[in-house]
C-alpha cells in the first residue's frame, strides 16, 4: 500500500489480534502529525453542508490529512466516509444541520406520528443515501493501492429513533408509547442490513477485509453494534424494547461468532500518558490501544514503551 509501506506486517499483527495470539504486547494504533505540515487544502464553500457534501473536497482533504500524519504500530491510512452520526436516520427523510466538526439530526415525528406508525421506508434516491455511496465509490478509487476505505459510522435501531423523534420524546414514549420502541427498531433493521452490505461491498472492489470509524482491520467482515440510547433507559426497558434487535446486528454480521469462539477483544483510546500504566495492568493479547500522540516523536516513544512490555 502506497502509504503504508509495513502494511503487510500490520495485517499480520491485527490476524494475531483477532485470534487472541497477540502474546508479545497490545496492538497499538498510534497516529501523529508530521512535522513540516504542508497546509490543508482551502474550502470555498458558501455553506457548511456545501464542504460536506462535496465528494471531490473529502478526497482532497483526506489525501492531505494522510501524508501529513504518521501512521504508528498498528496504525493505518483509511479514509472511512462520513456525513455524521445521523446518517442512518437522514435515509429515512431525517434533515441534517452541519458543523465544523460533526452534523445533527432534525428530529420530525410528532405524537401522531407515534400513534399511527406502521413501518419506515428507507429512500434509495435520498440526497445523503447517494451521497455516501457517491463519497465511497469515489474513495474507492482514489484510494486503490493507497489507503484503506471503511464502512461509515451507522447507528440503526435506537439511535436512529432519537435522531427521528429526539431524546426527551423518546424517552417520554418509553412509557406512553412502548410499542413504537420495540416495533420501530426492529423496523429499521433490513435498512441497516442493506445499507451495510452495499457499502461493504462497495469498499471491497479491490482492498481485503475492512474498516471503520474504529480504526481497526479484520480479514473479511466486521463491524461494531451499539445504541448510545441505552444509557438513558432502565436495563429492564434496555431488555424489552432494544435487546433483541441488536442481537439480531450480531447474529447477522456473522464474523463476530468468530471472534466471540475466540474469546473477546478489546479497543481502547487512552492519552500518551496513560499508556504505560494500562502496559503495567493488562494482558495484551486481544487488546489494542488507539492513541493520538501530540508529535511523531511522542508517538515513536510511545512505540518503543510498548516494545519494552514485550511478553517473555
Amino acid at each position: 500500500m502506497l502509504y503504508c509501506e509495513d502494511w503487510e506486517k500490520k495485517k499480520e499483527k491485527y490476524l494475531e489480534f483477532w485470534a487472541r495470539e497477540n502474546h508479545d504486547r497490545p496492538l497499538l494504533s498510534i497516529t501523529a502529525p508530521k512535522e513540516n505540515r504542508t497546509d490543508p487544502p482551502v474550502s470555498r464553500h458558501g455553506t457548511q453542508k456545501e464542504r460536506w457534501m462535496d465528494t471531490e473536497y473529502v478526497l482532497k482533504m483526506a489525501n492531505w490529512k494522510i501524508l501529513n500524519t504518521c501512521y504508528l504500530g498498528e496504525a493505518f491510512p483509511a479514509l472511512n466516509p462520513d456525513l455524521g452520526p445521523d446518517f442512518f436516520a437522514a435515509c429515512y427523510g431525517t434533515e441534517l444541520t452541519f458543523g465544523e466538526n460533526t452534523s445533527w439530526a432534525v428530529p420530525w415525528m410528532t405524537n401522531e406520528d407515534v400513534e399511527e406508525f406502521q413501518d419506515f421506508h428507507l429512500d434509495e434516491n435520498n440526497e445523503y443515501y447517494r451521497k455516501m455511496l457517491e463519497i465511497t465509490a469515489a474513495a474507492v478509487e482514489d484510494g486503490k493501492d493507497k489507503y484503506l476505505v471503511g464502512v461509515t459510522d451507522l447507528h440503526p435501531g435506537g439511535d436512529a429513533l432519537v435522531s427521528m423523534r429526539g431524546p426527551q420524546n423518546l424517552c417520554y414514549d418509553t412509557l406512553d408509547c412502548p410499542e413504537f420502541l420495540y416495533n420501530g427498531v426492529m423496523k429499521l433493521l433490513p435498512g441497516f442490513e442493506k445499507i451495510y452490505q452495499e457499502l461493504y461491498t462497495l469498499t471491497t472492489k479491490y482492498q481485503k477485509g475492512s474498516t471503520c470509524w474504529m480504526g481497526i482491520w479484520h480479514p473479511e467482515r466486521w463491524y461494531p453494534v451499539s445504541c448510545d440510547f441505552s444509557c438513558m433507559i432502565s436495563e429492564k426497558m434496555y431488555e424489552d424494547f432494544l435487546a433483541e434487535e441488536i442481537e439480531k446486528e450480531v447474529q447477522w454480521l456473522d464474523e463476530i461468532r468468530k471472534i466471540q469462539s475466540a474469546g473477546k477483544c478489546v479497543q481502547i483510546s487512552v492519552m500518551p500518558e496513560e499508556l504505560e500504566i494500562m502496559l503495567k495492568e493488562l494482558e495484551p493479547e486481544g487488546l489494542m490501544y488507539t492513541i493520538d500522540a501530540r508529535s511523531q516523536e511522542e508517538a515513536e516513544n510511545l512505540l518503543k514503551m510498548a516494545e519494552k512490555w514485550r511478553k517473555k
